[in-house]
């Protein structure tokens, strides 16, 4: 008999757990299942071995501090899903402007360099008139660093700079169904759509993280949205030059009633193996597919 496949299944030291924090082992037990010999390991310890097997980046959820450093690790890593040319293109978030280029339904996206600039970009993303509009870093995770202002009577009504985490910046109009609707998620594996979870916000926010009291559940797969996280997944792939390995395509509905890309997460989509215990079974199977060459 051949030696088992190795998986490293990649987190940050504060998630050794990784995607199982929750005390669900779906992941670990689909891998199982399979007969595939996969573990938890973290993204910087330096005992790891990264040539022992094929490396799935999965819950690294602090690069956004350390993406240099980040991104050097992932170049040395030799067999990884997706590649570290992905993962530099996708920790940026001006790679929204690039897939709407393409004719990719987009939020509308500026992006700003320096503070001096903000003002004429929230005019622009407000289109002169009365509205909110979205201010994040383009290098951030889990909904920090994001800020909202107002812009009334023909200027910002709140702009205050030191709210703000550090920049560059994206600046877009808030969506307002992002309020009452939230945001639909449509997973990729393999090209393959699978399946679809909506996020919805607290009452008075607009990220829809369970940290900030944000909830997510199971959906039926809607074929508008569907086809929506085909078409941007294909497209990625042909700005990075090769297909996606694996994909979350995040949306949300526009004031003139169709569907937007929000954010593509290529880099370390959580897979809410809580509310879609399915998508362990999918991603092990999209493993299974690279460990035999397909």
């Amino acid at each position: 008999m051949g030696t088992q496949p190795v998986v490293l299944l990649v987190t940050c030291s504060a998630m050794p757990e990784g995607e199982e924090w929750t005390g669900t082992t779906h992941l670990t037990d689909a891998f199982a299942a399979r007969e595939i010999d996969a573990r938890w390991v973290v993204w910087d310890d330096p005992d790891v071995d990264w040539s022992e097997g094929l490396v799935a980046v999965r819950s690294t959820w602090d690069y956004e501090t350390r993406r240099a450093e980040f991104l050097q690790w992932a170049r040395s890593v030799p067999w990884m899903l997706n590649s570290a040319e992905v993962f530099a293109w996708n920790t940026d978030k001006a790679y929204l402007t690039e897939l709407a280029a393409t004719g990719v339904p987009v939020v509308p996206t500026l992006v700003v360099e320096s503070e001096e600039e903000l003002p004429a970009a929230i005019a622009e993303a407000s289109d002169g008139a009365e509205g909110s509009v979205v201010v994040k870093p383009c290098v951030g995770a889990g909904g920090r660093g994001v800020v909202v202002f107002d812009w009334t009577d023909g200027g910002p009504a709140d702009l205050d700079e030191s709210e703000l985490g550090p920049g560059p910046w994206v600046v877009q109009p808030l969506v307002e169904s992002v309020r009452t609707a939230g945001e639909t998620s449509v997973f990729v594996l393999d090209g393959v759509v699978v399946s679809q979870a909506e996020k919805v916000p607290a009452a008075g926010e607009i990220r829809v993280h369970e940290a900030y009291g944000g909830t997510t559940v199971p959906a039926a797969l809607s074929e508008e949205s569907a086809e929506l996280a085909r078409r941007t997944a294909e497209a990625a792939g042909v700005i990075l030059g090769a297909p996606l390995d694996y994909a979350r395509v995040d949306q949300m509905r526009l004031d003139d009633g169709t569907m937007a890309v929000s954010e593509l997460e290529v880099t370390e989509p959580g897979l809410y193996l809580d509310v879609i215990p399915g998508n362990a079974e999918a991603f092990v199977e999209l493993v299974a597919a690279r460990l035999s060459g397909r």
